[in-house]
């Protein structure tokens, strides 16, 4: 007899999410995020796009619960994240880590890649020095920087940007996270820095990272997500594999790829 397979449930899940942001001058609230529904299973890939503005940052940055929504639930691994306090997100942040856009502004350049690195660890009290040290050095080498001790006592200002990126990589990977949301992580770099940071990308899908890519660049979007899902005006508007940007069905998405070749 056939056994139907029973549905894997979704690493992190986002219900309903509404978003508004203050209006200019007694204005009207701006609606940033309608009403997105978003699914993501582990080990999945999933690139948020479309046009500055459409809602894409902002729905990622509730999901990670940067922002809190004004409604709708976010779970993670099946807990409700959404109206937790921020000592109770702490573990949660153990989980759910964040690469921002700007390895420059989000590295201190007062610390050496080590303590960058580290930091996380001290933070959240994760095991003893030498565990700390260690979980810092295979960090550095998944984030493609070997041999990790010709990294270790480098400020930020002797790296290329691609190693400053691959750095605020490393310090999301020390923690050992379920999940990783990567915000236009190429977008400041040039096309050969953006090479080595996308086989960092590639080498973490290989391992089953679960990633949420925010991106207008659809030549990396093709390359490594799983799933696309676009964004216009705060709504979801089409969503599916890579096949979606060559045959996109909804006018948005058709005028979005136009724009972008």
């Amino acid at each position: 007899m056939t056994t139907t397979p029973v549905p894997t449930p979704p690493l992190l899940s986002a219900e309903g999410l509404h978003i508004t942001f203050p209006g200019r001058r007694g204005a009207d609230p701006a609606r940033a995020v309608d009403g997105v529904d978003l699914d993501i299973r582990r080990g999945e890939i999933v690139a948020l796009v479309g046009e500055s503005g459409c809602g894409k940052t902002t729905t990622a940055q509730a999901v990670m619960r940067m922002l809190v929504p004004r409604s709708g639930s976010v779970e993670i691994d099946g807990q409700d994240i959404a109206p937790l306090s921020e000592r109770a997100l702490r573990p949660v942040r153990r989980e759910a880590q964040i690469v921002f856009q700007d390895p420059y502004e989000s590295l201190d350049p007062r610390y050496r890649v080590r303590d960058t690195v580290g930091e996380p660890l001290v933070i959240h009290r994760i095991g003893s020095r030498e565990q700390r040290t260690e979980r810092v050095r295979e960090a550095l080498e998944r984030a493609g920087l070997s041999p990790a001790e010709l990294f270790l006592d480098r400020y930020p200002h002797e790296l290329s940007g691609g190693q400053r990126q691959r750095v605020a990589i490393a310090r999301a990977l020390a923690m050992g996270p379920s999940v990783m949301l990567l915000d236009e992580v190429t977008s400041a770099l040039d096309p050969e820095l953006k090479g080595e940071v996308l086989k960092v990308m590639e080498d973490l899908a290989a391992r089953g990272m679960t990633m949420i890519m925010v991106t207008h660049e659809m030549g990396f979007a093709r390359r490594v997500a799983d799933r696309i899902v676009f964004m216009h005006r705060g709504r979801v508007h089409e969503q599916g594999t890579a096949g979606i940007l060559a045959r996109p069905e909804t006018p948005e998405l058709q005028q979005f790829v136009a724009n972008e070749l």
